[in-house]
């Protein structure tokens, strides 16, 4: 799944198009390198997020195209904020 598309479905980031424009400003990284809105996510990559003063880092657990709000917070694992 592309990383602007998992960011929103998990609901980091609310609208992907924010996702977009966070990842095109580089904001957005994996695995500690920059990645484009077009990166194919995996279970097992780390996320970093830097939108507004802190840092959002996050394990990938696990991929769907869909998911419920309850369902979300179940994708991703807090590793700090």
């Amino acid at each position: 799944m592309r990383l602007d598309k998992y960011l929103k479905v998990s609901r980091i980031i609310k609208r992907r198009t924010v996702a977009n424009e966070a990842c095109d400003a580089g904001r957005v990284l994996v695995n500690g390198k920059v990645a484009r809105a077009s990166y194919d996510v995996k279970a097992g990559d780390i996320l970093e997020i830097q939108m507004g003063s802190r840092p959002f880092k996050a394990e990938v657990v696990g991929v769907n195209e869909y998911a419920k709000k309850e369902e979300a917070a179940g994708l991703y694992r807090i590793l700090s904020e």
